[in-house]
């Protein structure tokens, strides 16, 4: 971590603490909405998986389609 994110962080800790605990509820489910849009999805995590079988020369037939 560089400096400039610790400092970040020192800040955001800072602004939490300053609220009411009884805010904390929301930061903190705004911070897993967040964390939830910039995770892969299930589709992208399996791809390498499924890529053997998805790319063969019979499925190009429908890809066609």
């Amino acid at each position: 971590m560089n400096v400039a994110e610790s400092d970040r962080e020192r800040i955001l800790i800072e602004k939490i603490r300053s609220l009411p605990p009884d805010r904390w509820g929301e930061v903190e489910d705004f911070i897993d909405f967040v964390r939830m849009l910039h995770a892969p999805t299930a589709a992208a995590l399996s791809e390498p998986a499924f890529a053997a079988i998805w790319d063969n020369p019979e499925d190009a037939e429908y890809d066609r389609l």
